[in-house]
């Protein structure tokens, strides 16, 4: 099968970086990619597989004034600040908190998807906050002054397929431009220093918020589906006949729980790894039987800062799923329930008590967490809540979704107070409607997408716990150093290669590209962004007048299948 390579979009977009007094320069984006190879037969005619990277951006400026917007995709009316209609009405979301737009929430648009992101060809690169005349280039500085500053965050959407994504510059020009009288004093040379003056910083912005974010302190609960569709085959547990290794030991087939299991390992295991200064606890539901008097929700784990305690509850969740699916005492660490996910599962509880096993998580968090600390519960389940036929008192999904979020002014019977509360949550083929009302950050109305995990293969869920846990701690710098040394990062070989999984152990710049620790993303269109934020110093002197400098960007991308992410050394054009 062959492998063929598209540009989207192939448009050279002018960067110009000004020095002291003077200055101009080229830089642009363009994005290239690979179709997948897989082909169907439809009507007797070949369909190849798409790979579409989408991009979107927005671009600030401060000039001693605070920052300012440049240019955004889309923006539909020209301001600047991220802009588009959906259903007739104006979305935008300010890359910074602006107090005269109750909207503004300090992060790129989230509603961005491979559906309504429009091509790069329809642009609109604003006004330039210095001359005030209509920029002709994605960033076009006339004028940078010491201390001046700015920023780029790039939102990333892989749509259809999975995929390896490089960053890439090229054609990098570091001029000594015209020369004056100051900077030859200095600089007799008159070499390009502009590069090497300009201080960046390159990183995952993981909230698209366009500001690096440092690590906090945080209690979090782990709230997961224990019900019998995410373990037997009977109710859709088996994802799929291929063998996975999880904590050692080998199954003939992947079920949803085990990729629960490994991903919420990551999750904590990156925490552990990182140092962070964080609580974790693990709560469960499912459902109940006819003769049941409540729901089957309970804690697995107590918060705890002790990672490896979280690390051993987490571990052999087959077993303890079917303990409290099919086991008399239904106590997860009883072993006297059948893991086998092909054994007949018939007769098992039916429905599922998402908003029991909400209420169970807050409780811990209320009777463990630590005060004035960040609280987040994470719930994950593939099905719809339900009652049962049992006489339980029970709280709807969004009713303990929402009294998690607020105060204690904020509660929904039968759900007692508890402190505000991030709800993330994460959707595997189930009821996406409830799941996205129910996700939002501590303090606010749910249905926040920023929040909402929706996942269409559940072998996609390892990838979600490990972003999820990038935002736990500080975000990941790819590279600090001088624009110049990021530039030839850049530009070096396939340049830096992005992870599609930030709490794999990878290291960008010096771990190959191919290296286990790399994922692909998974080609579901969910945002990922990438930041580039410089600045000119104040101590900056004279050397740099008159310099220039120049660069292309590129975001390149091949296809996961068949390839290994060890890239081709692919240039761009």
């Amino acid at each position: 099968m062959t492998i063929q390579k598209i540009g989207i979009s192939r448009r050279k977009m002018l960067l110009g970086l000004g020095a002291v007094g003077v200055a101009s320069a080229g830089a642009g984006l363009g994005t290239t990619a690979f179709f997948s190879d897989e082909e169907s037969f439809t009507d007797n005619t070949i369909t190849t597989g798409q790979l579409d990277l989408l991009v979107d951006w927005q671009q600030t400026y401060d000039y001693g004034q605070g920052r300012e917007f440049v240019s955004a995709h889309p923006d539909h009316d020209g301001d600047g600040e991220q802009s588009l209609v959906i259903d007739d009405e104006v979305v935008r979301y300010s890359d910074f908190p602006d107090e005269t737009d109750e909207n503004s929430n300090g992060a790129n648009i989230p509603l961005l998807d491979c559906e309504n992101i429009p091509p790069l060809e329809d642009a609109n690169f604003g006004i330039d906050p210095v001359t005030g005349q209509e920029m002709e280039t994605l960033v076009q500085f006339s004028d940078v002054k010491p201390g001046d500053s700015g920023e780029i965050t790039f939102s990333l959407h892989l749509c259809d397929n999975p995929g390896y994504i490089w960053m890439q510059a090229a054609n990098v020009s570091d001029d000594g431009g015209a020369s004056t009288d100051p900077e030859l004093a200095v600089d007799p040379d008159n070499l390009g220093n502009l590069g090497d003056a300009i201080q960046a910083t390159l990183w995952y912005d993981e909230d698209c918020d366009n500001v690096y974010d440092e690590a906090e302190p945080a209690d979090i609960m782990l709230t997961l589906d224990f019900s019998g569709s995410m373990l037997y085959n009977q109710y859709g547990g088996v994802v799929s006949t291929d063998e996975i290794q999880v904590n050692g030991t080998t199954y003939d087939e992947t079920t949803k729980i085990d990729l629960v299991e490994l991903g919420a390992r990551q999750f904590v295991d990156y925490l552990q790894a990182e140092n962070a200064d964080v609580q974790v606890g693990v709560a469960y539901f499912d459902g109940e039987n006819n003769d049941d008097v409540g729901p089957r929700t309970g804690i697995l784990q107590e918060l705890t800062s002790d990672l490896d305690e979280v690390d051993d509850a987490l571990s052999g969740l087959r077993q303890k799923l079917a303990n409290v699916v099919t086991g008399p005492t239904n106590d997860p660490d009883v072993d006297e329930g059948d893991p086998d996910p092909f054994s007949n599962a018939g007769g098992i509880a039916t429905g599922t008590f998402i908003g029991e096993g909400i209420d169970d998580a807050q409780e811990e968090l209320d009777t463990n967490g630590r005060a004035g600390v960040e609280k987040t519960n994470i719930v994950l389940s593939d099905g719809e809540s339900f009652n049962g036929s049992g006489p339980s008192e029970f709280s709807s999904p969004e009713d303990a979704a929402e009294s998690a979020r607020l105060d204690a002014s904020g509660v929904i019977s039968p759900s007692e107070p508890s402190p505000e509360t991030n709800v993330y949550t994460i959707n595997v083929n189930g009821s996406a409607s409830v799941l996205q009302a129910m996700a939002g950050p501590a303090g606010e109305s749910g249905g926040d997408p920023l929040f909402f995990n929706d996942i269409d293969d559940p072998l996609d869920i390892p990838s979600v716990f490990g972003n999820l846990a990038a935002q736990t701690i500080a975000e990941k710098v790819i590279m600090q150093d001088t624009l110049g040394n990021i530039l030839a990062e850049l530009a070096s070989g396939d340049g830096i290669p992005l992870d599609g999984n930030r709490a794999t152990a990878y290291d960008e710049l010096s771990d190959p590209a191919d290296a286990a620790g790399r994922d692909p993303f998974a080609g579901d269109g969910v945002m990922h962004c990438v930041a580039l934020e410089w600045e000119l110093p104040t101590t900056v002197g004279n050397e740099v007048q008159g310099d220039t400098l120049g660069f292309d960007l590129t975001f390149y991308t091949e296809q996961a299948r068949h390839n290994d992410g060890s890239g081709m050394e692919q240039s761009p054009a």
